[in-house]
């Protein structure tokens, strides 16, 4: 009789790379590692021979960053989902689709099993047991194995567990720092050693996308993005896939120090956690599509969206993605957008991302109607009567309520 499967999400770190021999000890399960590409760079090179070096019967690795950016960033962006108004959710966005190809893998392989490398008190395991669960809510039978939420391990208990099982990894080092980093195309999640202090400013060495303010170029730099419905589809003219666009813009974002965020985080869970981000391109694009917006959207759709973007962020962060109210607003911000077309400067400068310029088609912005120069088109005589009417309301009321005391 041939041994049950588990689908296991596969970084190459030393976590998931310990998971592989402790499924196979602990449940007596041919392990199949999942590493999905979401734009991890240089991290998952060789994570096929060091899966296969763990005891996994097989390694798939899935390229699917143009999925993350058109099905997942890009929505997210129109949306304007920025968590407590710092956190692009980077990986709060991954994890849906990381849930997605794990249920798809085990279909493919008739596995009974999944299973990812998160803790008991972090968010991750929400986002992705709610997210498989829901996507394999049909009637199919696929359990979820979190061996970090199960083991008990401390770091250094990890550490020893992995040389007796043979594993060399690149976290294993003496006097090393060793922070808990989630990478891919939207940015950096980084975690632990002194950045658990929230008096201490971040070191240095957690930081590889974005340059100190030291290091910056001396000069700004000027860029024009366009945008197409709410969506970025060019820089300084030049047409760029999403994975392309958002690659250079990280590249030269982060060159000018831009996309930092240092933040006192409230998790789902309950806990306030430190935690650091680099997030260039990120920083930059939500920054122009809210200026955008400024032109192109009235005062009530700007705070209606205002309000239902704070409600997305938190569907996301909090792993609903795969849920009715999030298509619903989704819905709404694709139609909010559909006029959130046009141009726009920025100055990037010493970390800083200031638009100095916005234009559009759709805008409302009339130059006649808003100058005060001889071409001022607007009728200053409806003033009166306007401030009559609209002043009637409270005059009423001073009358009869407020001042009939006096």
């Amino acid at each position: 009789m041939s041994k049950g499967k588990c689908i296991l999400a596969y970084s190459g770190g030393m976590d998931s790379t310990i998971s592989v021999v402790w499924i196979k000890e602990k449940y007596d399960l041919d392990v199949i590692t999942l590493t999905v590409d979401l734009g991890a760079g240089p991290e998952i090179e060789g994570v096929k021979e060091k899966a296969k070096q763990a005891g996994a019967v097989e390694a798939i690795v899935l390229d699917v960053k143009e999925e993350f950016v058109t099905e997942y960033i890009f929505p997210a962006l129109k949306a304007g989902a920025m968590y407590e108004n710092v956190y692009a959710l980077s990986t709060a966005l991954a994890r849906p689709l990381m849930a997605k190809k794990l249920v798809e893998t085990a279909r493919k392989f008739g596995a009974g099993y999944v299973s990812h490398g998160c803790t008991g008190k972090g968010n991750d395991q929400v986002r992705f047991d709610s997210s498989i669960k829901t996507l394999s809510g049909n009637g199919e039978s696929i359990e979820i194995i979190a061996p970090a939420r199960e083991w008990g391990m401390t770091r250094d208990e990890e550490k020893e567990y992995a040389k007796k099982a043979g594993l060399e990894l690149r976290e294993i080092g003496k006097n090393q720092r060793v922070y808990s980093i989630d990478r891919n195309l939207w940015g950096l999640a980084i975690e632990g050693e002194d950045l658990e202090d929230t008096w201490a400013e971040p070191p240095e060495d957690a930081f590889s996308w974005t340059n100190s303010l030291d290091k910056t170029p001396d000069k700004p730099e000027i860029i024009d993005i366009q945008f197409r419905e709410g969506m970025p589809i060019s820089i300084n003219g030049k047409n760029m896939s999403g994975v392309k666009l958002i690659e250079f813009l990280n590249n030269l974002a982060g060159k000018h120090g831009i996309g930092r965020v240092d933040h006192l985080e409230n998790r789902l869970v309950g806990i306030k956690s430190r935690e650091v981000y680099e997030t260039p391109a990120a920083v930059v694009l939500y920054n122009s599509i809210i200026a955008l917006e400024t032109a192109t959207l009235s005062r009530e759709q700007q705070r209606i969206k205002s309000f239902l973007s704070q409600n997305y962020s938190d569907l996301v962060y909090d792993g609903r993605w795969f849920t009715m109210l999030r298509e619903n607003i989704q819905t709404f911000m694709n139609s909010v957008q559909q006029f959130s077309t046009g141009d726009i400067k920025l100055k990037l400068y010493k970390g800083s991302c200031n638009v100095i310029g916005r234009k559009s088609k759709f805008s409302l912005y009339d130059y006649d109607m808003s100058t005060y120069s001889s071409t001022d088109s607007f009728n200053h005589s409806s003033a009166v009567g306007f401030i009559d009417i609209y002043s009637l309301p409270s005059r009423i009321q001073a009358k009869k309520q407020k001042f009939n005391d006096l």
